[in-house]
């Protein structure tokens, strides 16, 4: 009764999660379209959570000695890097489709596992980057010229870049005795995110006078306060926690299935609340797309190997269970205590965005 209890509390967090970070794009567009830069929303949203989670920094502030790099790799990368990117896209291109675009990750990474560290992959994760980027082809409707800007397309590949490295960077050291604490990780990713966009968006000159009005969504008035609040509580750092808790009651494949779900979220939100409207080869791609980043995801070997078989977004180790998507990306179904808090050690929600 108590497995069972814990496996549906764990599905609510892990559906709130998606939620939450699909909403992140919808609520920061027009913020940006009302004359906001998007390195300074992402800097308010960043600032902001970082704010929320400083009694969590202090609690684990043991991780500043133990995995400096770690967290600087998790802030650069994690956060600053791939919320940067992703809201720069949305600046120019549908939400919808920059974050599919982000759903190329899983193909990178596994190009990354067999073209550089030369370690074997499973069919169904080939076949899954294949359907991804098929799918992908068709939500940019290639056929057409690139109608897109492509400027905006190639900042959305960008944040799929740092996912990459984000997932890559969390191998290191999944494997030891004492795994960092996600959420002190999350905290810190923030801390030194907030620290490096500071620099880069230099809020200093911003309009702060914007954030006193109101912005457009699709033809009604939303005050901007409003926005930034659900940016910050609800897209970051509800999303984030929701994720690492779900994530630690669920098995990392069904955490990865309900990860696919936030850019079906995005998407709808987008149509609804901004009039963002994709025609039917663009939905149909865009299923393709989730279907194939599922298939990277949730491929498993089916017998062990000497060597390990990469099969998942995290394939080159217990990586996958990181990012703004869910951390469902690991595609190891056996573990023992151990293992599974080496599982969940970065788990982030969605990743992204």
């Amino acid at each position: 009764m108590h497995a069972s209890q814990g496996r549906s509390a764990g599905l609510g967090l892990a559906l709130a999660s998606a939620f939450a970070f699909g909403g992140s794009g919808v609520a920061a567009k027009p913020l940006i379209e009302a004359g906001l830069d998007p390195l300074h929303v992402v800097w308010l949203r960043v600032a902001g959570a970082s704010l929320v989670m400083l009694p969590v920094a202090w609690r684990h502030r043991d991780l500043l000695r133990r995995k400096p790099a770690l967290l600087v790799g998790f802030g650069l990368l994690a956060v600053a890097g791939v919320q940067a990117f992703y809201f720069a896209s949305i600046s120019r291109i549908p939400v919808g489709v920059a974050l599919l675009i982000e759903y190329l990750a899983p193909a990178l990474v596994l190009g990354w596992v067999r073209f550089v560290q030369r370690r074997p992959v499973t069919r169904a994760a080939a076949l899954g980057v294949v359907l991804a980027v098929g799918g992908l082809a068709c939500v940019v409707q290639v056929w057409s010229g690139l109608t897109f800007d492509l400027f905006g397309l190639l900042l959305a590949l960008a944040a799929a870049c740092c996912q990459v490295g984000y997932f890559v960077l969390s191998d290191q050291g999944s494997d030891e005795a004492e795994p960092a604490d996600p959420l002190g990780v999350i905290a810190y990713g923030l801390l030194i995110g907030a620290l490096v966009l500071t620099v880069v968006a230099r809020p200093w000159g911003m309009d702060w006078a914007l954030l006193g009005g109101s912005a457009d969504m699709d033809g009604s008035a939303v005050p901007a306060w409003l926005l930034l609040g659900w940016i910050v509580l609800i897209a970051t750092v509800l999303a984030y926690v929701t994720g690492v808790i779900s994530v630690r009651r669920l098995s990392p494949q069904v955490a990865g299935v309900v990860a696919c779900l936030e850019a079906v979220i995005a998407t709808v939100l987008a149509w609804v609340l901004l009039g963002e409207h994709l025609d039917a080869p663009q939905i149909i791609g865009g299923a393709v797309v989730l279907i194939g980043a599922f298939i990277a995801q949730s491929s498993t070997p089916k017998a062990p190997a000497a060597v390990p078989v990469a099969g998942s977004v995290g394939g080159a180790g217990d990586a996958g269970d990181v990012g703004e998507a869910g951390g469902g990306r690991d595609a190891r179904a056996a573990r023992d205590a151990d293992g599974a808090d080496r599982d969940t050690e970065l788990s982030a929600g969605q990743h992204a965005p």
